[in-house]
């Protein structure tokens, strides 16, 4: 029998099994090319030429890595046509990643593309051709989340035929696949499509729907907050209830920031728009200085504050003035634009007691003159 048996230090096997480890992950480290030295358009053209090579996943995930980060590079610079052209170019290399990898990838790198609101004018197109390069290679998640886009993108530029078009194809396959996520998106997008077009019956339907398949799953603070978001809109506008809007404005408000959403600014200015509707233009003032609405103070919220102002003082030529003042954030707002002509009628109405109040006889002309209006 063999005394001189060996025993094993289990600390020591287990700090070298770390110190492999370690060596391995600093060696992996690397060999990914430092973002600050890294020629994108060298990386890329490397890239395709590498395209047939075999690769562990390892090296997937390296690549995978550079790209969102090559990615991130041109959204920082303002290089939409960069970013445009390398969507189409990484391509073949998504062929080595799995189905959900590079659906992943691919609308990662779209969605930074069309977040940077860089109206290059491609935007559709680079949409289409995606889906179509998507419904080729059979990538049906992938294709789906992309006309998910392309209906938003239709919604943005006014081409509310082609999205409720699309949509409505869109719909009754998600319905069949089961996917609550994106159902809830398109459902939303159809609301505030028909919203636009002034059809509030179907719009509001659209919006019940959304909330329906949204009880059943976890939806994102984002997602939340444009469902709370559309409902304070169409309660402003079909019911003229704003006070319940108000309501749903703050809890849009509350989750947008809570994700450093810059819709957080739009959520708060319709709080303040509420308040005005709502003849409480006292209460805007104090909307604008509480501590969190300081961090979202900028020319939206300028223009809340002179219509408030105008509506204290009750002065029809202040509010002209702030229409004139702040076209963008008012007059060229869709759903601020909705309520510019009730809001005129009130301040006309505020603005006529105001001239009137201290005399017991007044003559016409007088206030037509005062008010700059013929008689």
């Amino acid at each position: 029998m063999d005394n001189n048996i060996e025993v094993k230090d289990p600390e020591a096997s287990g700090s070298k099994k770390r110190e492999m480890a370690g060596g391995m992950m600093l060696e992996r480290a690397q060999t990914i090319p430092a973002m600050e030295s890294l020629d994108p358009k060298e990386y890329l053209a490397k890239m395709a030429e590498e395209e047939n090579q075999e690769m562990d996943e390892e090296q997937l995930k390296e690549k995978e890595t550079v790209i969102m980060e090559i990615g991130k590079k041109y959204r920082e610079q303002g290089n939409a046509k960069e970013l445009g052209h390398m969507i189409k170019v990484i391509r073949p290399f998504t062929k080595l990643l799995s189905k959900a990898k590079a659906a992943k990838l691919i609308r990662g790198l779209v969605d930074m593309y069309l977040d940077m609101e860089a109206a290059t004018g491609y935007e559709v197109q680079l949409c289409k051709e995606c889906i179509q390069w998507a419904t080729e290679e059979k990538r049906i998640f992938l294709r789906q989340a992309l006309e998910a886009r392309l209906i938003g993108l239709y919604y943005d530029t006014g081409n509310f035929k082609a999205a409720l078009a699309d949509g409505s194809k869109l719909l009754k396959e998600l319905k069949k696949l089961d996917d609550k996520n994106l159902l809830v998106e398109v459902q939303l997008l159809e609301s505030k499509t028909y919203h636009a077009l002034s059809n509030l019956p179907k719009a509001r339907a659209a919006l019940t729907s959304a909330r329906t398949t949204a009880n059943s799953i976890y939806v994102p603070p984002k997602v939340q907050a444009q469902l709370d978001l559309q409902s304070g809109i169409l309660h402003a506008s079909e019911e003229k209830d704003f006070k319940t809007a108000f309501s749903y404005f703050f809890e849009a408000f509350e989750q947008y920031d809570s994700v450093e959403d810059p819709m957080a600014t739009m959520a708060l200015k319709y709080m303040l728009l509420s308040k005005v509707m709502l003849n409480l233009p006292d209460e805007v003032t104090n909307l604008v200085s509480g501590k969190l609405a300081l961090r979202h103070s900028g020319p939206d919220l300028e223009a809340m504050k002179a219509v408030a102002l105008s509506a204290k003082n009750r002065s029809l030529a202040d509010f002209q003035e702030a229409l004139k003042t702040f076209k963008v954030q008012l007059e060229d707002d869709l759903i601020v634009s909705k309520h510019l002509d009730s809001l005129y009628s009130n301040m006309l109405e505020q603005n006529l007691c105001r001239i009137i109040e201290p005399y017991s006889k007044v003559q016409v002309d007088y206030v037509a003159g005062k008010i700059g209006l013929p008689k």
